[in-house]
């Protein structure tokens, strides 16, 4: 053990110093890069989103952050620590919640808790009311003596999670948190994540190729072919991608078009509609009824998605398959403790 690491352990998470800080960080595979030059910074208390299909780089990136590979160059600080030189005091202050599911099924939760502690060497005094509150937190407290065997997916990685955040950490990684589970358990998932947030005022980095998921973010990096391709909040993305559309089907798209091109609107016909660019669709439905003149017999309203910001900074739909490497990452980590 290196007297940085006997240092380290003694000092607390400086609030003033992002959570997060990453600058040029890259990793390469022989003559693969993974990753390219990716550069951010997350403050402290947000929830921060790497959005990318499998194989953009996020998860490569997300193993670097949490010590489990090492750059191939630049440099990155996690709660106030660098992760080449400090890798022991940057593992003290995260938790990390796998893509694959990594309890114990045989074990009840509380005692997936307990272990958890004492591999954290957590004092002792300390682990009962911890465990009470991180059960409490994600919905578990009346399951705590039960066999994670009889868990539902979606009650496992909530455990999941509750076990990362028992050591109390400053950071929480999510790696594809919610993969294989139904959309309703992701929204339960998401409500104890964001309450883990709010009362815990813990820092969130999460991956994912949800556009859904995504949207809990405060801000997100989209990260395509291992290069950060775009980075602001969930609204400044999709604004850059162009104004709300308005679909509207009438009973003379003519005569329409004519009448809203004389109001100095920006619109064009369709074989069956008429599409009309506006800043805020639900606001000029009422205004554009009145403006076409004639019967309008149904209105649809299109604002910008994730989907679209997509789109618009790569050329493509992002993919949905499943990848490889998560084992890897889960081993590397236990033998890291």
């Amino acid at each position: 053990m290196s007297t940085t690491d006997l240092i380290d352990d003694t000092v607390g998470v400086d609030p003033v110093v992002p959570a997060i800080e990453v600058l040029s960080l890259c990793k390469s595979f022989g003559e693969v890069e993974a990753v390219r030059e990716v550069s951010f910074s997350v403050q402290h208390g947000e929830v921060f989103a790497l959005l990318g299909p499998n194989g953009a780089g996020k998860s490569t990136t997300i193993k670097m952050l949490c010590t489990l590979s090492r750059p191939t160059s630049g440099t990155a600080r996690v709660a106030g620590w660098d992760i080449v030189t400090q890798p022991r005091a940057v593992r003290r202050r995260i938790g990390l919640v796998f893509q694959e599911q990594t309890l114990d099924q045989q074990l009840t939760a509380e005692e997936n808790l307990r272990f958890h502690a004492v591999l954290y060497r957590m004092p002792p005094g300390q682990v009962a009311a911890r465990i009470d509150r991180v059960l409490a937190l994600v919905g578990l407290s009346d399951r705590r003596k039960d066999l994670v065997s009889t868990f539902s997916g979606g009650m496992a990685r909530r455990l999941e999670i509750a076990r990362g955040m028992l050591h109390t950490p400053a950071v929480l990684f999510l790696d594809e948190p919610t993969i294989g589970l139904d959309p309703q358990t992701r929204a339960l998932m998401w409500e104890d994540v964001m309450r883990l947030r709010d009362e815990e005022g813990v820092t969130v980095l999460l991956t994912t190729h949800y556009m859904e998921e995504a949207e809990y973010a405060d801000r997100i990096a989209i990260i395509d072919q291992g290069r950060i391709v775009a980075l602001d909040t969930p609204a400044n993305l999709k604004a850059t991608v162009g104004a709300d559309t308005v679909e509207l089907h009438t009973a003379d798209d003519v005569a329409a078009t004519a009448a809203l091109e004389r109001a100095g609107l920006d619109c064009r016909r369709g074989e069956e509609s008429i599409v009309v660019a506006v800043a805020n669709g639900e606001s000029e439905v009422a205004r554009l009824i009145g403006l076409v003149g004639v019967p309008v017999r149904s209105v649809h309203v299109h604002r910008p998605t994730l989907d679209d910001v997509f789109l618009y900074f790569t050329g493509r739909e992002i993919r949905h398959e499943s990848g490889p490497g998560h084992s890897t990452m889960v081993r590397a980590w236990a033998s890291r403790r």
